[in-house]
């Protein structure tokens, strides 16, 4: 089986939350089966404080940005994966959100809050799960996730095909790394960037684009540059995914986990 995913790679403009939505949508091709949409994406990035977070923050699945969203993806039979500002009582997530043609919705909330990120959201505080979506399940981590190869794994180990990513990245490592979480994995990944700046705090932020899919091989599908907003628009046949390193290695037959906690004697010394 075979499905059309994209990357949409924006460029928000802070606050500017309608706009930010449009922007986004306009830049979806037609007869995408999956569509993962950058981090915050609806908000812009550089939030000055938690009061700034909870103003801008919305509910799931019941926001004006996800009804928006829930409309789209059903006029246009499009599963979306998008990162949005979460609103729950007090609490305040930065979040994943899988949007499917039926009205149906999951969330994820990130579990790795990057730098000032701890300021100003609350950590994530839902386990990394698989989801269907688009004939396929599908997993959720967002940006920062990235570094930590335990996310991924955990997404896998649940089952997912295909890792969905929204991001802000500012770090030059992760599209690379990527690569490395799908070999180990033997899944799809798909990471959503943004490009401009924002300048909002002390702190100038520079986002690098590189918007990418990448195959369970490590081979990437398709990849967006550094500065115009766009989409990295590929053909996943999912037949590829779990597949076998070499026809004797199969990563998840050949796992040892009672090998891979410390041995208490040696790390003692």
């Amino acid at each position: 089986m075979h499905i059309t995913v994209a990357a949409i790679q924006s460029s928000p403009e802070f606050g500017k939350v309608a706009a930010n939505v449009e922007a986004a949508l306009a830049a979806i091709p037609e007869d995408c089966d999956l569509a993962v949409l950058p981090e915050l994406f609806s908000t812009g990035y550089q939030f000055r404080s938690r009061d700034e977070v909870r103003e801008l923050s919305e509910l799931v699945p019941t926001g004006p940005t996800t009804a928006r969203l829930l409309a789209f993806s059903a006029e246009r039979r499009t599963h979306l994966v998008v990162g949005l500002a979460e609103r729950q009582g007090d609490r305040l997530f930065n979040s994943a959100v899988l949007v499917r043609p039926d009205g149906s919705t999951a969330t994820y909330r990130k579990v790795h809050l990057f730098c000032d990120e701890k300021d100003l959201f609350d950590p994530g505080d839902l386990r990394f799960a698989a989801h269907e979506a688009a004939g396929t399940r599908i997993g959720m981590m967002v940006c920062f996730d990235w570094i930590f190869p335990e996310a991924a794994r955990a997404l896998a180990l649940a089952g997912a095909l295909v890792l969905c990513h929204p991001s802000n990245l500012v770090l030059p490592l992760c599209p690379d790394v990527m690569l490395t979480r799908s070999i180990e994995n033997r899944v799809f990944s798909i990471t959503a960037n943004r490009v401009g700046r924002e300048h909002r705090t002390q702190a100038t932020l520079s986002f690098i684009g590189l918007s990418q899919v990448v195959a369970p091989s490590g081979q990437r599908l398709a990849r967006l540059g550094q500065e115009h907003p766009g989409a990295a628009v590929a053909s996943l046949d999912l037949s590829q995914a779990r597949s076998l390193v070499t026809p004797r290695n199969d990563v998840w037959a050949d796992r040892r986990p009672q090998m891979y906690e410390p041995d208490p004697v040696t790390t003692s010394r």
